[in-house]
């Protein structure tokens, strides 16, 4: 293995990196309009309780970008995406080139699809919001589950609990049956039936490595009627990846994620109702670590 870099300066936006029409500015990602595709700019942009945080975080878009584009190569044999390539050298004029060093690693240039608005989640574990479902009511998503579940319980099969798709603050958890309303019944059975599977693919892939994935959240669109799959995939932006060595029932497990940051603004005095303070460096630094560990944990290589 090669010896880890220094963080590449953080990078908060690429409104002014990136000469095509912004269409869309997320938490984290920014998407621009090329005409034909789509550009996917993914920022070091770090949010947690519906907020963006200050400062951003470096290399974190970096590995969003880089995972996900490692992760639609080994599932394109499962069912296509939407990637055509990730390669900053190849736009041009859209990114001159003082500004291609900046974003390299960041960039992801897609087909074009009609989003489907659900977000389709798929949980091996009762944990997170699904353990608040389940405790309250003995179900998940309207899924009745066996009684006597212990938090951060593995399900004998892994469970689809879809949401809808909320631009603005948090995806409303809907029912199977209410998902099926929306889309149509046939839509509904092929999200669910590719969910499951390309769950149990990285399920296993993790498994190899020492971890565990315990949900994940998967996003799909239309191309000709075709499904595919798009936006991020796999990420620690878009799953709950635990070290297996860390696992244990009715604790809060920490997750190889941004816990760093949500673990500092829950023990400070932050009333979650006002933008927080800048988060503090250590914080930061550590975030990062998390970030680039998982990278290398799921790859097998440091992230360059």
């Amino acid at each position: 293995m090669s010896t880890p870099t220094t963080p590449a300066p953080a990078i908060s936006t690429a409104a002014e990196l990136v000469k095509a029409p912004l269409l869309y500015k997320g938490k984290v990602r920014e998407l621009y309009d090329l005409g034909e595709h789509y550009l996917i700019v993914v920022t070091d942009r770090i949010s947690a309780f519906d907020y963006v945080l200050d400062p951003a975080v470096p290399d974190k878009g970096n590995v969003l970008n880089r995972l996900s584009a490692y992760w639609f190569e080994l599932t394109q044999d499962l069912i296509e995406n939407h990637v055509i390539h990730t390669d900053v050298n190849l736009l041009g004029e859209v990114i001159p080139e003082e500004n291609r060093e900046a974003l390299r690693n960041r960039v992801m240039v897609t087909r074009k699809a009609e989003r489907i608005d659900i977000e389709c989640v798929v949980r091996g574990y009762v944990t997170g919001g699904g353990w608040r479902q389940y405790e309250a009511g003995g179900e998940i998503n309207g899924i009745k589950l066996p009684e006597g579940l212990r938090k951060n319980s593995k399900l004998e099969q892994p469970i689809f609990t879809p949401a809808a798709k909320n631009d603005v603050g948090h995806d409303e958890d809907i029912s199977f049956e209410a998902m099926s309303d929306l889309v149509g019944a046939d839509l509904a059975e092929l999200l669910r039936s590719r969910s499951l599977e390309l769950y149990g693919f990285a399920r296993d892939y993790c498994e190899e490595r020492g971890i565990i994935l315990a949900d994940c959240k998967l996003e799909f669109g239309l191309i000709d009627g075709k499904l595919i799959l798009i936006d991020e995939i796999f990420t620690p932006d878009a799953s709950r990846f635990w070290d297996k060595e860390n696992y244990g029932l009715d604790i809060e497990i920490d997750s190889m994620d941004k816990e760093p940051v949500r673990t500092y603004l829950a023990g400070s005095d932050w009333d979650k109702n006002s933008q927080p303070d800048p988060l503090p460096l250590q914080v930061v630094e550590e975030t990062t670590r998390r970030y680039r560990l998982i990278y290398s944990r799921l790859t097998g290589q440091e992230l360059q």
